[in-house]
């Protein structure tokens, strides 16, 4: 009988290893996934970072270029010049209060 249950306990070891060895298999593979796919996340980041960053720098230098054209043109701009260029526009509470509701 102790023979019996002896080898009972070794098989019931050895399921049991076996069990644990594919579950540590499967929890390895789940992170492994887990890294890749964070890995994937953060490239896909730093390209569309990249890609922002080149457009906040040709908005920059667009800004400049129409900042410039707007200071050479108020030199030359005769409506800016102009001594009668004040236009009365009603107060905004009154155009508000002719909307319809």
């Amino acid at each position: 009988a102790y023979v019996f249950q002896s080898h009972e306990e070794d098989d019931r070891k050895v399921r049991r290893r076996e069990k644990n060895r594919v579950a540590a298999q499967r929890s390895r593979k789940k992170q492994t996934q887990k890294a890749d796919k964070l890995h994937e996340e953060y490239e896909s980041l730093e390209q569309e970072n990249t890609s922002l960053k080149r457009e906040i720098g040709k908005l920059t230098d667009e800004m400049k270029h129409l900042s410039e054209v707007l200071k050479d043109h108020e030199k030359i701009c005769p409506l800016l010049h102009c001594t009668m260029n004040f236009v009365t526009l009603p107060r905004p509470d009154a155009l508000t209060s002719s909307l319809p509701r």
